[in-house]
């Protein structure tokens, strides 16, 4: 069972089963995809709310288990989205997905 707790951060936090089925919504998460439905998302397929070319990425993550990053930028907010498989005792159970609001002069340390 998914305990809470990522219901109250400030990042959204979304979790897939193997074949796409939106199985945790956090707070955040349901609130950014409120227009989508919001909680009633939990169920859903990730991929009926995806353009073609995102579902064969998201196919190719669920195949190949494989980590996904990348920013986006909307509505005057810039975002890292960063989307990772788990497992559960070894077994590949679906990808999590994290949203994050980044600043946009975010600094970047090189540390060695």
């Amino acid at each position: 069972m998914i305990q809470n707790y990522f219901n109250e951060t400030r990042f959204a936090v979304t979790v897939c089963d193997v074949a796409g089925i939106i199985l945790y919504m956090n707070d955040k998460s349901m609130k950014t995809f409120e227009k989508y439905g919001g909680k009633d998302l939990i169920g859903q397929n990730i991929l009926d709310y995806h353009p073609e070319h995102a579902k064969a990425m998201i196919h190719d993550m669920l195949l190949k288990h494989k980590d996904n990053s990348y920013t986006i930028e909307k509505n005057g907010i810039k975002k890292i989205i960063h989307q990772t498989p788990w497992f559960e005792g070894g077994d590949f159970m679906g990808f999590i997905e994290l949203s994050i609001e980044i600043p946009f002069d975010m600094p970047n340390f090189i540390r060695q």
